[in-house]
């Protein structure tokens, strides 16, 4: 996949002389592929374009990490603007010999009739490229996304929110017979798009603007709600009703801690959809009940999801039936509640309590509702 190093002119050939904030050899991948992306309608950002230095040569001011915009993640993702509408999008190489069927079912849940249904939170591929360098390869374009927990979550009603979400979600799949198989902290992301108020953040260093202008500003989730997706159906598979309920040999993922993959377990084939319960119960567990207090009231729904015994884990039907009745029943005040971290001082806790006070104050006057939703 990856393409041949080329020297600093955009010629192919041996590696360049390396510079400090130079393009890296992964980076060539997609330097290579500029101009014909060009074509197709998608323009990346200047630094990899075939005639690219650094813009810190020759000027006499220092390197600063990031200036130019570096590459963003792995060789296989990178940040892009499509020319029609000037919409921020997100490329991503798969090979299909590894990957055979990703393009396949991302497509498939991208379609027309599943677009339109609103449990649908699988990210949409808006067009798939056949690579002109290598057969094997196919590049899916889908809206620019962000790591679901950046910025952070402020209220128990916001966390809230991104449970009904990822479980409706994930339901959404199961009913269409399909596994994601890797659900974890990395594949799932949020459209943040609304909760910017001004420029877009930058796709490597979020925290400032795309042009490092500054800082990016950014509303809450209460008050610009966001919509959460799945993303990178690498791993999954589509199975058909009318066949045995499946069975997978294990396939190891981004969360290792699966309990059925372990020791002996490692080659028995398992039921998919409830290691995907698993899965979704442990990113719970591992991401805000081990980390904050106050959600208390999911402990259990939690517990049941990540048993290891896979057989004894709720249908993702049950999960969401008991967790439709648990969340009914919160009140508005802990919904409005900061969430906490466990390892804040009182110190903090004190000043920041003080703050959030008057935020939610400001909330209820707009009539933000506790647990927001996106329009959308």
């Amino acid at each position: 996949m990856t393409a041949q190093p080329s020297t600093t002119d955009g010629q192919a050939g041996t590696p360049a002389p390396k510079i400090r904030g130079g393009l890296e050899e992964h980076e060539y991948f997609w330097r290579d592929r500029q101009p014909w992306l060009q074509e197709r309608g998608y323009e990346l950002r200047p630094r990899y374009r075939p005639d690219w230095k650094p813009s810190w040569l020759g000027s006499g001011r220092p390197y600063v990490l990031c200036e130019d915009g570096q590459s963003t993640l792995v060789d296989t993702i990178l940040d892009a603007t499509r020319q029609s509408d000037g919409l921020l999008v997100t490329l991503k190489a798969v090979n299909n010999v590894v990957h055979p069927f990703e393009v396949e079912i991302g497509e498939f849940l991208s379609s027309e009739q599943m677009a339109q249904d609103p449990r649908n939170h699988c990210v949409r591929i808006l067009d798939v490229l056949r690579d002109p360098m290598d057969p094997k390869v196919s590049i899916i374009v889908m809206p620019l996304l962000k790591p679901f927990r950046e910025p952070q979550f402020l209220t128990i009603g916001e966390v809230v929110a991104f449970f009904k979400q990822a479980i409706v979600g994930l339901h959404f799949m199961h009913d269409h017979h399909v596994a994601h198989r890797d659900i974890s902290i990395l594949n799932v992301m949020m459209d943040a798009v609304p909760m910017y108020s001004e420029t877009l953040w930058h796709p490597r260093m979020s925290v400032y603007t795309r042009d490092f202008s500054g800082p990016a500003k950014h509303w809450s989730r209460t008050e610009r709600p966001v919509k959460y997706f799945y993303i990178d159906f690498g791993l999954s598979r589509k199975y058909n009703p009318a066949d045995a309920p499946p069975r997978e040999f294990p396939i190891m993922g981004g969360d290792k801690s699966v309990p059925e993959f372990q020791g002996e377990g490692y080659d028995v084939a398992s039921d998919p959809f409830r290691t995907d319960i698993y899965y979704l119960g442990n990113l719970m567990r591992t991401t805000f009940l081990n980390k904050y207090r106050g959600l208390h009231f999911m402990r259990e729904l939690i517990s049941d999801m990540v048993q290891d015994d896979p057989e004894k884990r709720p249908t993702i039907a049950e999960v969401e039936a008991r967790f439709d009745e648990i969340y009914r029943r919160l009140s508005w005040w802990t919904l409005r509640a900061r969430l906490v971290g466990k390892t804040e001082s009182v110190i903090v806790r004190a000043v920041r309590g003080t703050m959030h006070v008057y935020r939610t104050a400001k909330l209820v006057a707009q009539r933000r509702p506790a647990i927001p939703v996106p329009s959308s």
